[in-house]
């Protein structure tokens, strides 16, 4: 179970990353944060982007319809 989450499945590239790495600055290292997010470019640039960064993606599941859930360990 993830410490936090992060819907941007409403937003747009580049947005997407910018609103996920701004909740990465505020949660404590160790913390896991779940990205609920589209598929599409969101889904391909959320996680390479996270891992170029730094973090630790853990899992990248698909939840249903367009939605996904990227989970990131900071």
């Amino acid at each position: 179970m993830a410490n936090h989450t992060l819907d941007i499945t409403k937003e747009h590239c580049p947005m997407t990353f910018v609103r996920t790495k701004l909740k990465l600055a505020q949660i404590a290292k160790g913390d896991t944060l779940e990205v609920l997010l589209s598929e599409g470019e969101p889904l391909d640039n959320v996680p390479r982007s996270a891992q170029e960064q730094g973090y630790e993606v853990l899992s990248v599941e698909h939840v249903e319809g367009t939605t996904h859930k990227v989970t990131i360990r900071k």
